[in-house]
């Protein structure tokens, strides 16, 4: 048995979370915050600074290397008790440096490669931001469906109590039996029961929506289907050329088609470009400069395993580009099914509560002028609640289809929903990093500067 104190301190909590005075929150603010405190945003971008440094360490491999070192030797003489000879000590500096003439395209290859897999990291980005925005949407959403709920199902209490008390009524006076009150009561008992699984619906929707947006929600308020495309095929079409899970794809088998050139080009020779400058502990000096050239000649066929391998890859990539393009099409086709069936649900809701209401407010009538029995007035009035919650639910489902439908065309970023948030810029890092900076420079400063305030951040 459920304890009223449980349900009336249930109620006050939520009462203090949505309480009376609290500004309505609009599913732009919830947007809003969501971009705003992403956890989950915050991680890809890191990982997209990561991947912008990988473009900068394959530029690093096409520049000279130089390198200093400094060695100090101690020779021991095991004859020199016994003869002129002395125990020595003898140190050296030294730079070298080296610079790859001729490697067959293998590091410019390495440089596109990277820069392909950069742009297939911001698409995957981008499609985080997606899913980010439309949990949102769907915390937002179903937080306003079961605080409705919860209204509704405080209504249908208060109703079922009315008509419990005016069937005690008639039972004093002999207008009905024992059973009458007993059926008001079961359905008191029932309704107190579905007002308490309301509430905790609301408790855990709230619960998602603070882990979604990053802050507990406030008063919510209404929220109008986003506008989409009235053709399927055209919004199919769209995706099929725009959805970030298609252009990742790309890049991937980009970078892929690159890596099997990259692993080609192991089999042709390398040229390099080898200098040192050496000074002793007595400032002689010793230099050298040559040029070295070398490749394979036989290596158990290791290179060949790893072309094939790089190969077997590139195709993964090829089947991996059909897959994104059969699912993104079945998503917007998903999509625009889902808002059809809530805008019809809304319709037919719209007629539902108006007859169900209309027969309510008639079968109420009749029982008070004695032709109705409590029992068909309580069915009435389950009725009218049932219409009332499906009108709900067709309204809150076809606000998320519709955002459903931007997010699978790949249009549901803060871009397009213009979104009043400061956008992070992907380009940005990469344009910083890309002519791989040194830590002394102008360029590296303001590199160190912009990664300290994205830490405090």
């Amino acid at each position: 048995m459920i304890k009223r104190s449980a349900i009336a301190g249930l109620a006050m909590m939520l009462t203090l979370i949505a309480g009376p005075g609290v500004r309505a929150e609009t599913l732009a603010d919830t947007l809003t915050a969501a971009y705003t405190n992403s956890g989950l945003l915050d991680q890809n971008r890191a990982l997209l600074r990561a991947a912008d440094e990988n473009v900068a360490q394959s530029v690093a491999a096409t520049l000279p290397v130089i390198n200093w070192a400094m060695a100090t030797n101690r020779t021991y003489n095991a004859a020199a008790q016994t003869s002129a000879l002395q125990d020595t000590t003898s140190t050296t500096a030294r730079i070298s440096g080296s610079l790859t003439l001729y490697d067959g395209g293998a590091n410019r290859l390495a440089i596109d490669s990277q820069k392909e897999i950069v742009l297939s990291t911001r698409q995957s980005l981008r499609g985080i931001e997606q899913d980010v925005l439309l949990r949102a949407v769907q915390a937002y959403m179903n937080v306003r469906r079961e605080r409705e709920f919860v209204e509704l199902r405080q209504n249908n209490q208060r109703l079922i109590t009315q008509e419990l008390q005016a069937a005690r009524d008639r039972f004093d006076v002999g207008e009905v039996t024992r059973t009458d009150v007993s059926l008001a009561q079961a359905r008191l008992a029932g309704s107190q029961s579905l007002l308490a699984a309301a509430q905790g619906n609301l408790a855990q929707s709230i619960a998602e929506y603070t882990a979604a947006v990053g802050r507990v929600p406030s008063g919510s308020g209404a929220a109008a289907p986003a506008p989409v495309l009235q053709s399927v095929q055209d919004a199919k079409a769209f995706a099929l050329r725009n959805h970030p899970a298609v252009l990742q794809v790309q890049h991937s088998v980009a970078a892929a088609e690159l890596a099997v050139q990259r692993g080609e080009a192991a089999l042709r020779p390398n040229l390099s470009l080898n200098s040192f400058v050496a000074v002793d502990d007595e400032w002689n000096e010793s230099a050298q400069i040559g040029l070295s050239l070398g490749g394979p000649i036989y290596n158990g066929g290791a290179i060949a395993s790893q072309i094939r391998q790089l190969q077997a890859n590139r195709d993964a990539s090829r089947a991996g580009l059909h897959l994104a393009l059969i699912g993104v099409e079945q998503r917007v086709a998903n999509a625009y099914a889902a808002l059809q069936v809530a805008r019809a649900s809304a319709q037919a809701s719209d007629q539902q509560v108006s007859a169900a209401r209309i027969a309510f407010e008639g079968v109420r009538e009749e029982a008070s002028l004695g032709s109705r029995t409590t029992l068909d007035v309580l069915n009435a009035e389950q009725e009218l609640l049932d219409a009332q919650a499906n009108r709900i639910a067709a309204d809150v489902d076809e606000v998320i289809a519709s955002y459903s439908v931007l997010a699978a065309m790949g249009l549901l970023t803060a871009e397009h929903l213009q979104l009043p948030v400061q956008q992070y810029d992907v380009s940005a890092y990469y344009n910083l990093v890309n002519n791989t900076p040194v830590a002394a420079s102008p360029q590296g400063e303001a590199l160190d500067r912009v990664l300290e305030a994205l830490s405090r951040d």
